[in-house]
């Protein structure tokens, strides 16, 4: 009977241990997800997600060394957490990508200072409705599936306790920052267009009628023209940037998952 109990305390320390190690990596990742990971979402919740999904990942994850020393434990919780800070950036940035385009779009378009900001981080009306629009349609697809896949894959790419070089964490920073700036400006491209086209328009009026107002003549056409492009384009908009989020969360590091 102790031999048993015995045996069965060893097994749930291993099993313990095991879990911790997914946890440091998941918990990060977590932390930065989209949806799940807002400043809108408490605490306890994020912390119920991240159990939740190292349950998931656990099984599939490799098994790291059975008597950890002082030593290799800091050097796993650095390795571990480091890796899944990355990952969660490189999800980020999509969010960060719909929040660039609505900046765009609502300065180009004199919307920015309408309706405030209705988010925990300040932003124009068009970029809060992108983001929840955007977070929105990515949960329903199935966010937390990929985002569960997109984890077990990642043992694949980074091993266990093994730090990624820094020349390839710079080269895959880089690609990902530019990849999320041209990702925002595409989306905003037809506001920025309108606006262009809108001064243009301005600027002859101005010329043939310098007497005219045409600030105050052009200001309800361009605030219609903007709220009606948002209106006609954000589905296509939405459709675009969920299909390179979804290209990203199955290749997020270039290759095959």
């Amino acid at each position: 009977m102790t031999g048993d109990l015995a045996a069965l305390f060893g097994l749930s320390q291993q099993f313990l241990w095991h879990g911790f190690a997914v946890f440091l990596r998941v918990g990060a990742i977590v932390a930065l997800l989209p949806a799940f990971g807002e400043e809108s979402v408490p605490m306890r919740i994020k912390l119920v997600l991240a159990v939740s999904f190292t349950a998931i990942v656990a099984p599939a994850a490799p098994t790291p060394p059975a008597e950890p020393e002082a030593l290799q434990v800091t050097w796993l919780i650095l390795s571990e957490t480091v890796i899944g800070l990355l990952i969660g950036i490189g999800i980020r940035m999509f969010v960060l990508a719909l929040q660039m385009a609505g900046s765009i779009a609502a300065q180009a378009t004199s919307l920015s200072q309408i309706l405030g900001s209705a988010g925990a981080e300040p932003m124009p009306a068009i970029g809060h409705i992108l983001v929840i629009s955007g977070l929105a349609l990515a949960v329903t697809l199935g966010l937390h599936v990929r985002a569960a896949q997109l984890m077990i894959w990642s043992y694949q790419t980074f091993p266990m306790g093994v730090l990624p070089q820094p020349a390839d964490v710079s080269k895959w920073g880089i690609q990902q920052i530019s990849g999320a700036f041209s990702l925002s400006f595409a989306l905003a491209a037809p506001f920025v267009i309108i606006s262009f086209l809108y001064n243009l328009t301005l600027g002859v009026i101005n010329r043939a009628m310098p007497q005219l107002m045409v600030a105050f003549v052009g200001a309800p056409v361009i605030t219609a023209g903007g709220l009606t492009l948002l209106f006609a384009l954000s589905p296509l908009m939405l459709s675009h940037w969920h299909e390179a989020f979804a290209v990203f969360l199955a290749r997020p590091f270039g290759g095959p998952p």
